[in-house]
C-alpha cells in the first residue's frame, strides 16, 4: 500500500490533463542456467504491436501496485514463474518511439530463477519459452519493441555484479558442486576458467562455501560423484572472482 507524504495534497487547481499522458510498464528479464548455459524466459506476443515475435515478458502497471508489485504479478500471469531467487530493478526505457502504440516508460526488472520448472504461457502471451541467451545475442531470435537493447543492459549488469555481490549463488541451488557454480562464471563472462584455479580461489578463503559434507548424484559417466558445498557468509560483502583473473577467453 502506498504511502502518503506530510502535506501530500494536490493543489485545489492543479489539472493533470495539462500534461501529456503516457504509460508506465514493467519488464521482466528472467534469466536461469539450464544444461550448463545461460537462458532467458522469454514470450511470443499473441497480439499486436509485433505479433508473432518473442518479447521479455512484462506488462502495464495498475494505478493501485507498486512497481515491485506489478513486476511480481506479470511474472506470474505470464509465465507461471514465481519465487525468484533474486528479483531486482536494473533500468529505465522512455525513447519516445519504442512503442508504436502511445508513449511508455518501462522499468525494467532482472529475475534469477535457479529452478524455472514447467513454463506456461497466458495473460496475452500465444508461448513462454527457454531460450539460450547466446541466440539472442547473435541475432538468431529476433525480439520485439527495444528488448534487444534491454537484454544486452542486464547481461552487462550481472557481469559487473558477479565481481561485487553474491550474485553468482542465486544461479545455483541451495546446495551446489564448485563445477555448477564455476559455469556461472563461464556462462556470463564468455571465457572457460581452470577449474584448479577457481577451486584456489573459492575453497582456499574461508567464508565463500561451506562444505556439506554430502556429494551430488553419480553422473551418467559414472565416476566419484562431486562433493555439494553451500554458500558462506562472504557472499554478502563481494564476490571472489574477478575479470582480471579469467583465462583462456573465447573469440
Amino acid at each position: 500500500m502506498a504511502t502518503k507524504t506530510r502535506g501530500g495534497q494536490a493543489p485545489l487547481d492543479y489539472d493533470p490533463s495539462r500534461f501529456p499522458a503516457f504509460a508506465v510498464t514493467v519488464d521482466v528479464l528472467i534469466m536461469t542456467m539450464s544444461e550448463g548455459m545461460l537462458h532467458v524466459l522469454l514470450v511470443c506476443r499473441g497480439e499486436a504491436p509485433f505479433e508473432g515475435m518473442w518479447a521479455i515478458p512484462g506488462g502495464f502497471k495498475r494505478p493501485n501496485e507498486t512497481l515491485d508489485e506489478a513486476a511480481k504479478r506479470e511474472l506470474a500471469e505470464e509465465t507461471g514463474v514465481d519465487g525468484a531467487s533474486l528479483l531486482t530493478q536494473f533500468g529505465a526505457y522512455g525513447d519516445p518511439e519504442r512503442d508504436p502504440r502511445m508513449s511508455v516508460v518501462t522499468i525494467a526488472y532482472l529475475a534469477v530463477v535457479r529452478d524455472v520448472g514447467a513454463v506456461v504461457a497466458g495473460s496475452d502471451a500465444a508461448a513462454a519459452s527457454l531460450l539460450p541467451v547466446s541466440d539472442v545475442l547473435n541475432g538468431k531470435i529476433e525480439l520485439a519493441f527495444d528488448h534487444l537493447r534491454i537484454v544486452r543492459d542486464a547481461i552487462e549488469r550481472v557481469r559487473v555484479e558477479l565481481e561485487v555481490t553474491g550474485i553468482a549463488t542465486a544461479f545455483v541451488g541451495v546446495t551446489f558442486t564448485l563445477a555448477e557454480l564455476r559455469a556461472v562464471y563461464e556462462a556470463l563472462w564468455g571465457v572457460q576458467i581452470d577449474a584448479a584455479n577457481f577451486r584456489r580461489s573459492i575453497v582456499a578463503e574461508d567464508g565463500w562455501v561451506i562444505p556439506t559434507g554430502r556429494r551430488a548424484q553419480p553422473g551418467p559417466a559414472g565416476g566419484r560423484p562431486a562433493e555439494l558445498y553451500r554458500a558462506g557468509r562472504a557472499w554478502s560483502h563481494g564476490g571472489p572472482i574477478h575479470r582480471l583473473q579469467r583465462t583462456d577467453e573465447r573469440k
